[in-house]
């Protein structure tokens, strides 16, 4: 790595704006090359690709500058392509039961009330039955929409410790839920 990329790394570390912007200029393509290889979409690759830079400025706390600069935006990318995928697959699996055009749980009342009690359910069991951690990590992942990277860097764990944690989580709401599924 060069030392005006570990210089820039500390200043945007030190949350300095126009060393941010030079890193963006400067990786941003090379980025965008490296998603759309992934995605084979040129519009969700530049999505991905902004998100990327988004999440490197909201942890930028957290940056490494000795580390190289494309390995870590190429593993918050990655991760957000898994994440897209993921994404995809759940739609494909669900295509038959997601209502069609004009059909809205809004028309029917009582699936509305399902659909309130349920959600009343999930949060009285994450707030009062999973533990401590394994709620911060549940929230972390499924609320705020944090990778499994991210949440084992804020929270200082490894990602396979994250990967348990949310995975007990599922298991204790699946079940609690199983009147509901």
């Amino acid at each position: 790595m060069d030392s005006k990329e570990q210089s820039l790394l500390k200043r945007v570390r030190a949350s300095d704006r126009s060393a941010f912007k030079e890193l963006f200029y400067d990786f941003h393509d090379s980025l965008f090359r490296f998603t759309v290889y992934r995605v084979r979409d040129e519009d969700i690759a530049e999505d991905i690709t902004q998100e990327t830079f988004i999440r490197v400025w909201k942890n930028r706390a957290s940056i490494q500058p000795a580390k190289s600069f494309f390995s870590l935006i190429a593993r918050i990318s990655s991760n957000l392509c898994y994440d897209h995928f993921r994404h995809m697959e759940v739609r494909r699996r669900h295509k038959n039961s997601v209502p069609q055009h004009g059909d809205s749980h809004f028309d029917n009342p009582e699936t509305g009330i399902q659909a309130d009690a349920l959600q009343a359910e999930i949060q009285r069991i994450v707030n009062g039955k999973l533990p401590e951690k394994c709620r911060i990590i549940f929230i972390l992942s499924r609320i705020n929409g944090m990778a499994n990277p991210e949440i084992a860097t804020e929270l200082n764990l490894s990602i396979r410790t994250v990967e348990n944690q949310i995975y007990r989580a599922l298991k204790i709401l699946k079940k609690n839920l199983k009147n509901y599924l």
